[in-house]
């Protein structure tokens, strides 16, 4: 590999292999040289911008976490309109694409980056928080019943959620997304009626 050679965006570069080597071929084959090896450069370009290999993974993980944040905005702003079931199923669909369930099983994976992270399951976790507070602008606007516990809810739907979409290999349908989505806030959603 050559010396000296300007690269752009070497981060974003190096995050984009992680993610590629994660996909095809999962936690456990993720190392420094891996990620190296994908994103064609030096594996001393990964330690010109990380301290060490799980500083890097930590911060591909908060990139991660980032982008839940700006699909959290998008999926308050959907409060109000639609429907719950809907709405829930479709970010459902997108938070759990292969890459993040990639990064959580990453996370499960090395006990050291779970260390550093310091808190539950990043994504998960994150996902849970998104969940909650959508499901909270819909219960202000009397869309779900005024007592529903929307954090329970909200860890009942990322758990049903994580399990179907854990088969790395098989993606499972919208119309079985929606199914469980509407079973787990079927009762809240009916009772705002009473």
């Amino acid at each position: 590999m050559p010396t000296g050679v300007h690269i752009r965006d070497a981060r974003q570069q190096l995050f984009d292999a992680a993610e590629r080597v994660l996909l095809r071929d999962g936690a456990a084959a993720l190392t420094s040289r891996a990620v190296t090896t994908e994103a064609g450069v030096a594996k001393g370009v990964l330690h010109r911008h990380f301290a060490d290999f799980d500083a890097f993974l930590a911060e591909l993980v908060q990139d991660r976490v980032r982008r839940i944040g700006d699909q959290s905005a998008i999926l308050r702003a959907s409060a109000g309109t639609g429907t719950v079931t809907g709405n829930l199923t479709a970010a459902l669909t997108e938070l759990f694409d292969p890459v993040a369930v990639g990064i959580v099983g990453l996370v499960v994976f090395r006990d050291e980056l779970r260390a550093r992270l310091g808190r539950g399951i990043p994504v998960l976790t994150d996902a849970a928080a998104m969940l909650a507070g959508y499901l909270t602008e819909e219960r202000a606007q009397g869309r779900i019943a005024a007592d529903a516990d929307v954090d329970s809810l909200a860890l009942a739907l990322i758990g049903a959620a994580h399990v179907l979409f854990a088969d790395r290999a098989h993606r499972p349908a919208a119309g079985d997304v929606g199914r469980v989505v509407e079973t787990v806030v079927a009762d809240v959603v009916q009772r705002r009626l009473l």
